[in-house]
Order: C-alpha cells, then structure tokens, then sequence
C-alpha cells in the first residue's frame, strides 16, 4: 500500500526564505516504496528532510496529487530555481490558508478556538495532505 507523505528540511526552509520564497516550504508526494527511503534522496541538495505526516493511501499517482495541490497553493518552479535541480511537489504554503483552515474545521465542529493561533509544521503537513484527498 502506497502513503502520501510531507517532507520538510529546516536547511531548505532557512535556503527558500534567504531567497524571497517563504520559510514555509514543503514536499508532497507520494510513493509505494517506504517513505523513510524516499526521502533520502536529498532534493534541493539539502540532506536533512524528514517525514513530518504520512497517510496511507492507495491508486493514487504523485504527478495528478502534485497537480491538484498546485491549483490551491505555489508550486516552486524547479527550472526557475536550479538548485532544485527538477524536484517537483515542492510548495510554497501560505500560513493564512493554514490558519483559515484551521479556524473553519474548530467552527464547523463547535470547538472553542485558541487566542492566539500557532500553527506547527504539522498543520502545514495536515492542510496539505487534507487539500489533495478533498
């Protein structure tokens, strides 16, 4: 059974937001080989990425997962980057969709919503992972 998974490097966040990108960027894909595995492939020439939500699922291929994704948030442009060297899946994730998305699921499910709202690298994973399974 294959998962779809987010991966995330603090060394390509911190790269990304040098560069005017966003310090909130993350790789979704999808893949029926373990995901531990998939994500030593190093993309972006950084080595340090790391699961941070997996979810299993099955029929799926990575480019049409990668494809829906992009209608709703900024897909990093691999030819316009070269340090990608051709990764795809890679985004740009805004943290007021996060936020919003957060605040609508707490209000549909008649949760008390926080003060302050802190959103987490695993918000980011569940937004986007939840945003190609709708």
């Amino acid at each position: 059974m294959g998962a779809i998974y987010v991966a995330r490097s603090a060394k390509f966040s911190e790269w990304a937001s040098d560069v005017g990108l966003s310090k909130h960027v993350y790789r979704l894909g999808y893949t029926n080989d373990p995901v531990e595995e998939v994500v030593k492939a190093n993309w972006g020439g950084f080595d340090d990425w790391t699961i941070v939500r997996k979810k299993a699922a099955e029929g799926i291929e990575e480019a049409e997962l990668v494809a829906k994704m992009a209608r709703k948030e900024k897909m990093i442009d691999p030819a316009y980057y070269p340090r990608l060297k051709g990764a795809t899946g890679i985004f740009k994730v805004a943290q007021d969709h996060v936020e919003n998305s957060i605040i609508v699921a707490k209000t549909m499910a008649n949760d008390a919503l926080p003060k302050a709202l802190r959103v987490k690298p695993s918000d980011f994973a569940a937004y986007l992972i939840e945003g190609v399974l709708k």
